[in-house]
């Protein structure tokens, strides 16, 4: 533990507005080397620290909030897909269809596509935000976690990295977070377990893979034949994007139930004796 750490908990702390944190005996920053012969335990600094983690439930809200409204959208968005693949099945078999109506579905699918665009960005933010909180907070508690807190945002976004490791962080939050609890005498609900984290991923990554051939695919497109697989694959996404949204709200519910129960765990820096 550093000097400042240790004189925080200390009764004889005072704070002066020029240097911050200081000795009450000397009216200085701590000079002792390993340990100070007149360190006093603060209790109520302690009771404090039990306190410690930030509130993330709002963040937890936001996030499954706009998740919802994914799900709509890709709702809305399917049955979009499949009105512009009845549309091109008809001139596929030889039907004709009046330029208006062609229109009015490219206008629609445009419009949906950018919506859906800007709320799932809006999502992912949040859902981020959440998330690094989520394992901020048990670095609070837990002092040997794999990672920082600041790679459960930057994982997302490093190459090669983010296909796996925002899921190893989600999984070490959910089961480091159990030990402790269970450790400390807590009650842990049974439904509390990391089993539906790994379909949570496979959806992730097969949503990734569809989605990027979708978007590259349908740029070129122009037969009739590549706009229906191109719309085909889109309604596919669609259908993964459905189910991981259904799992992702669930993973920030199951989670959120049990991390207020952090509050009552000690900091480990609080568990240890002036050394």
């Amino acid at each position: 533990m550093n000097k400042i750490e240790l004189c925080k908990k200390c009764k004889k702390r005072e704070f002066d507005f020029k240097q911050g944190i200081v000795c009450g005996l000397t009216n200085e920053k701590p000079d002792f080397e390993d340990s100070c012969p007149d360190f006093d335990r603060d209790e109520t600094v302690t009771a404090y620290t039990r306190l410690s983690i930030k509130p993330n439930g709002q963040r937890a809200k936001n996030a499954i909030t706009l998740i919802w409204i994914v799900l709509v959208l890709e709702i809305v968005s399917f049955v979009s897909g499949y009105f512009q693949y009845d549309l091109l099945q008809t001139v596929a078999n030889g039907g004709e269809i009046s330029m208006e109506r062609a229109n009015a579905n490219d206008s629609r699918e445009q419009v949906i596509g950018i919506i859906f665009m800007i709320v799932y960005i809006i999502s992912a933010i949040m859902f981020i935000q959440w998330f690094r909180r989520g394992y901020d907070n048990l670095h609070q508690k837990v002092k040997h976690l794999s990672h920082t807190e600041g790679w459960a945002a930057g994982s997302w976004f490093t190459p090669i990295i983010n296909l796996y490791r925002p899921y190893q962080i989600m999984k070490e939050l959910y089961q480091e977070t159990k030990v402790l609890l269970i450790k400390e005498g807590l009650t842990v609900s049974e439904n509390y377990s990391t089993n539906s984290l790994g379909l949570w991923w496979t959806l992730w990554i097969i949503n990734g893979i569809i989605g990027q051939f979708f978007s590259r695919y349908s740029m070129s497109a122009e037969t009739i034949d590549e706009l229906t697989i191109s719309t085909v694959s889109g309604m596919g996404a669609n259908i993964i994007g459905i189910l991981l949204a259904l799992i992702t709200v669930k993973i920030i519910k199951d989670y959120s139930k049990v991390e207020p129960l952090l509050n009552k765990i000690k900091d480990e820096s609080t568990t240890h004796n002036n050394t």
